[in-house]
């Protein structure tokens, strides 16, 4: 002999089944941008560490050349991990005659856009 339970049987109901998925959906949307603007991020930081790599470089060329660099202003192409840059050398005077300011600036090869900014110093050698 069986017995019949009268009543609901087991399971969700449509109502419930759509309130998950909203949820969930809710829920991917946010990690799907979390994971969009880690990459972004992760992009941004390697462009300008490139560029800061292309500015050391035209510093530290500077100091191995040992030369006394003439004031004025130099444009330039240089390639890093297979993308290109171009970079602007600024020289100036300073009050000190023995020293002459140095500021690089590195921008996309194909952009207006400053990555990256960078000054130093080259002091004339003595003779």
């Amino acid at each position: 002999m069986s017995i019949r339970r009268a009543g609901r049987a087991g399971g969700f109901t449509l109502l419930e089944v759509l309130v998950a998925l909203a949820i969930l959906a809710v829920a991917l949307s946010g990690a799907i941008r979390a994971l969009g603007n880690g990459a972004q991020s992760a992009e941004a930081l390697r462009e300008h560490m490139l560029a800061r790599w292309v500015a050391q470089d035209r510093l530290a060329r500077l100091r191995a050349e040992q030369a006394w660099p003439p004031v004025g202003r130099s444009e330039g192409v240089a390639e890093q991990a297979g993308r290109r840059y171009r970079w602007r050398q600024t020289i100036r005077g300073t009050p000190n005659p023995l020293f002459r300011q140095i500021e690089v600036e590195v921008l996309p090869a194909d952009g207006d856009r400053v990555l990256l900014s960078l000054h130093g110093f080259a002091v004339q050698p003595l003779r």
